[in-house]
């Protein structure tokens, strides 16, 4: 986005407060680059053969991770992620996302279910808000996926 078209020229109020609703609900994909995917493997002490067998799907033509229990994450046990530090961009980006950013409404509809995005966390400059876009385009977080992703409020970041 250009900076004159940015609605969040200000910056936006975001701290994670690890409540692991991001990584809740039904009908989300989760998407993985195959480079994440041997990272991923790697963490686990998995081959990419094995890893891809117990936790990815094709949807597509690109992988996405499986579901756990109810929809949530595969990797999400109880509120913390197992691979935290090697985790997808898709969630390393989260809530910068295309559709969240979209209008100052989608960011409030994404706070309905973030219990970061709140009036009194720090707020994350305009600049910053940019890079963590564009790595979540990078990622494929493009319309059409979002599209998919988002299809119920529940689904906020999966």
């Amino acid at each position: 986005m250009e900076t004159s078209q940015r609605w969040y020229e200000q910056g936006l109020a975001f701290e994670c407060t690890a409540c692991g609703r991001c990584c809740t609900g039904a009908s989300g994909y989760v998407w993985v680059a195959p480079k994440e995917a041997v990272v991923l493997a790697r963490r686990l002490s998995l081959s990419l053969d094995d890893f891809g067998r117990r936790y990815l799907r094709l949807v597509d033509g690109h992988y996405a991770l499986l579901d756990g229990p109810g929809g949530d994450c595969i990797f999400l046990h109880g509120k913390h992620c197992r691979v935290y530090e090697d985790r997808p961009m898709q969630c390393r980006t989260f809530p910068w996302w295309p559709a969240n950013l979209s209008s100052s409404q989608s960011w409030r509809n994404a706070a309905e279910h973030c219990e970061g995005i709140r009036a009194d966390a720090p707020v994350v400059g305009a600049d910053q808000i940019e890079r963590d876009l564009k790595r979540s385009l990078e990622a494929g977080l493009g319309e059409a996926r979002q599209a998919s992703m988002l299809e119920e409020p529940e689904n906020s970041a999966r």
